[in-house]
């Protein structure tokens, strides 16, 4: 007898073909991230004049080498451990935050409630996210940690409202109402029953806001304000080949189309754990 394993219908929802692709993709620049000094063909920040602006498989350089001559896919692949490292520590800054704020503002209420959810949250919401960020690298000074704590509390709020509206759905159910009645404290119920029964919709977010994280870190350094050179960055490359479009597109849209597809595989990551996660969400 011959068994047969079909996928669940829960399965064939999430994991449609160019959501796999995009998983894949994403499995592929997080090895590069961890790996690049063993993939790089090149030293990054190595220099050669003579050679530089050299078109894709020029002298042993795949995608071609920069205005410095520095080896454009040594750049690419060392600028996802940049991209990546700051994206990730920012997201993940953001998750412990705006979900610490949520379930304290909606298990507590009252002036615990008033004061994350409408004087921290509600003010961080009031200004542009980009407004922000350009005022705390100002200050601060650009670099990987500046950025990492600019973004996660950008970002913070998103996690904050939906674990805010999570934990007012699940507290009133009965399993946490059994937890009061056997007289479990507070940290017990918020860490062993709450937080576990709102955290799906975290991770979805999660995967989302990397997406969001790299979009804005990308867009800083392209304004001279994000990661501090030689150190390779996307949107530093891509505001470097800005200027040799005319003569070099590649120096251009190389990095840029690496930047559009990294943000559009974390985008498509996010749709397909969102569809695992939430049945509602398939129809």
């Amino acid at each position: 007898m011959t068994l047969i394993l079909t996928p669940s219908p829960r399965l064939r929802a999430a994991f449609r073909p160019l959501r796999v692709v995009a998983l894949v993709y994403v499995v592929g620049i997080v090895t590069v991230m961890l790996l690049a000094p063993l993939l790089a063909p090149a030293d990054p920040l190595a220099q050669d004049i003579a050679n530089r602006m050299q078109a894709p498989g020029t002298n042993g350089h795949i995608l071609g080498t920069d205005e410095l001559g520095r080896d454009i896919l040594s750049r690419l692949m060392y600028g996802a451990q940049v991209e990546l490292f700051i994206a990730l520590g920012a997201t993940l800054f953001a998750t412990v935050l705006g979900t610490v704020l949520g379930v304290l503002g909606a298990y507590f209420g009252g002036l615990t409630e008033v004061i994350t959810m409408r004087v921290i949250v509600d003010v961080i919401l009031a200004f542009p996210p980009i407004i922000l960020a350009l005022l705390a690298v100002t200050i601060y000074g650009p670099g990987a940690s500046t950025l990492i704590l600019a973004m996660g509390f950008l970002f913070a709020p998103t996690f904050a409202r939906i674990a805010y509206g999570q934990t007012l759905t699940v507290k009133g159910l009965e399993y946490v109402e059994a937890a009061h009645v056997f007289g479990a404290r507070n940290q017990v119920t918020l860490t062993k029953v709450v937080l576990p029964n709102i955290v799906s919709p975290l991770i979805v977010q999660f995967s989302l806001t990397i997406a969001a994280s790299i979009l804005l870190e990308s867009g800083l350094s392209y304004l001279g304000l994000g990661v501090v050179p030689p150190a390779p960055s996307w949107g530093a490359m891509v505001a470097q080949g800005q200027r040799y479009m005319a003569t070099e597109p590649t120096a251009l849209l190389i990095p840029a189309t690496v930047v559009v597809v990294t943000i559009l595989a974390f985008g498509l990551l996010g749709d397909m754990l969102r569809d695992y996660f939430d049945p509602k969400s398939r129809k």
